[in-house]
């Protein structure tokens, strides 16, 4: 994102001329200072396509760049500590303040406001370039000649010889040198393979012993470990055994007293005799109940029906017969005619009390 920046336009004010004291109360009263903008880094410069770095707050943190801002900072604090331990100007006395003083070798005259003078300056109009010309390189050196007549020159033949000679000797020697070395090399090259098998050997040797001593302590490994798992594994089977006997020994008492408290709850019982005692005895018991209460019923019916005709033949006796049967005895016999229609009527009242007898006697049979 491009970097954008408004502020409400301000007129500048003068700039002293004179540096004021480093005072953090008067540097806040005082005028505000601006940096040059050509070194503000907030300004972008040069194509604006071009790739641009990253402020040092996105820039990845190296530590070279952090040992950078380590110094930096240090550098910093010294010399605010330096300008703490500056001895400054004391305050000055109760109705008197510092003015500044100037104090060089020549004196300039200070005033509120800086003198301007308008200049003019009238320049000429831009003639035409003239054209270019050749590009003609200075003659240097001097002009000599010699002549050389016939004769005065060397014979090619007799002055070749020596260097002849000399070029064929220096030919050999460096052949020789050449074959000389081939040899050596040689010699140093069959010295290093025979130094390398011997190495090789040594070094296949090596891991060799390595490999073996390495297979013996695998396998002194793996005995320690079969030993402790063995110990283990017996260690477990003595626990098991002994927990089994413990568990048989707890066990014996415990399964005939668990038996004997749960025949005792009633959890085990003969399912005959628990029907038994569930399902027959309680109807037996209704209908034996029902039976009784019918016989009570019926003996109660009976006693009323017989207290009924017992009561109605005392009144029949209890009252005096009429005049009539007194004068004619002959009809006496009529009384002993009203004894069987009364046994009658007993007889008739009694034979619904038989009847329910009868009733009774296929209940209780049932």
């Amino acid at each position: 994102v491009p970097y954008s920046f408004c502020s409400q336009p301000r007129s500048l004010l003068p700039r002293p001329k004179y540096r004021e004291q480093s005072n953090a109360a008067d540097t806040e009263k005082g005028p505000r200072r601006y940096c040059n903008i050509m070194i503000d880094p907030r300004v972008v410069r040069g194509n604006a396509l071009s790739i641009r770095l990253l402020p040092e707050s996105t820039q990845p943190s190296t530590p070279e760049v952090k040992k950078q801002r380590k110094a930096q900072k240090k550098l910093l604090a010294r010399k605010l500590t330096q300008e703490q331990i500056q001895p400054g100007t004391p305050e000055p006395v109760e109705g008197r303040e510092h003015v500044h003083v100037q104090t060089e070798l020549y004196l300039e005259e200070i005033s509120d406001r800086i003198i301007e003078v308008d200049g003019e300056c009238q320049t000429d109009e831009f003639l035409d370039r003239p054209p270019t010309p050749l590009f003609i390189p200075a003659k240097t050196g001097k002009d000599v000649a010699t002549q050389i007549e016939e004769g005065e020159l060397f014979d090619f033949d007799i002055e070749v010889k020596p260097i002849l000679e000399v070029l064929i000797g220096k030919t050999v020697e460096q052949a020789l040198l050449e074959v000389m070395e081939e040899e050596e090399l040689a010699q140093l090259w069959s010295h290093q393979r025979a130094f390398a098998e011997l190495r090789n050997a040594e070094f296949a040797e090596l891991q060799r012993l390595e490999e073996q001593d390495r297979r013996i302590r695998e396998e002194k490994e793996r005995r320690r470990l079969e030993h402790l798992e063995k110990l283990r594994k017996q260690k477990e089977t003595a626990e098991k055994v002994a927990a089994r006997a413990f568990a048989q020994r707890y066990l014996a008492d415990l399964i005939p007293s668990v038996f004997n408290n749960l025949h005792a709850s009633g959890f085990f019982y003969d399912p005959i005799e628990r029907d038994i005692e569930t399902e027959f005895l309680p109807w037996l018991m209704s209908e034996v109940e029902e039976t009784l209460q019918k016989k009570v019923l019926g003996r109660m019916m009976l006693d009323s029906l017989i207290r009924m005709v017992v009561e109605k033949r005392l009144d029949e006796f209890s009252h005096p017969p009429p005049s009539d049967q007194t004068e004619a005895p002959a009809e006496e016999p009529r009384a002993t005619d009203a004894a069987p229609q009364v046994s009658g009527e007993a007889d008739a009242a009694d034979q619904p009390v038989a009847e329910k007898e009868e009733t009774d006697q296929p209940v209780a049979e049932e």
